[in-house]
């Protein structure tokens, strides 16, 4: 499949599998899945999202998880050593090159880019 690609579909947990099969490349499929999960703990399962990827001007590949939800932004935190969660987002902080996120006009857009662009495979239908 060429960049760029969009899907759209239910943040649900086994979403996150489905999602991970459509990237090659393991710091890609770490990120998406990372992202995708964040939607499912902190704005809800099965909110409506859009994950896209697309080549960048400067060659790298950029992945983007939009949701309707422009109030839960997701903040970088420090996992205590005891904690069960909260290293998602420092897992897309160490292997991305960046990350940010984009407030549109309904929702918002959790971003990274990586290294130069990986093959995405086309959904299961």
């Amino acid at each position: 499949m060429m960049l760029p690609f969009a899907v759209e579909l239910l943040a649900l947990p086994k979403a996150v599998g489905e999602v991970r099969r459509m990237f090659e490349g393991d710091d890609v499929r770490l990120c998406v899945s990372e992202l995708l999960t964040n939607v499912i703990r902190h704005v809800g399962e099965g909110t409506p999202v859009t994950v896209r990827a697309v080549a960048s001007p400067t060659g790298r590949l950029r992945v983007g998880v939009s949701d309707p939800d422009p109030r839960a932004w997701p903040i970088l935190r420090e996992a205590t050593a005891g904690a069960e969660s909260g290293r998602g987002l420092a897992l897309v902080d160490a292997v991305a090159l960046q990350w940010g996120v984009e407030q549109g006009p309904s929702g918002k857009t959790v971003w990274c880019e990586l290294g130069a662009p990986v093959g995405v495979r086309e959904p299961a239908r």
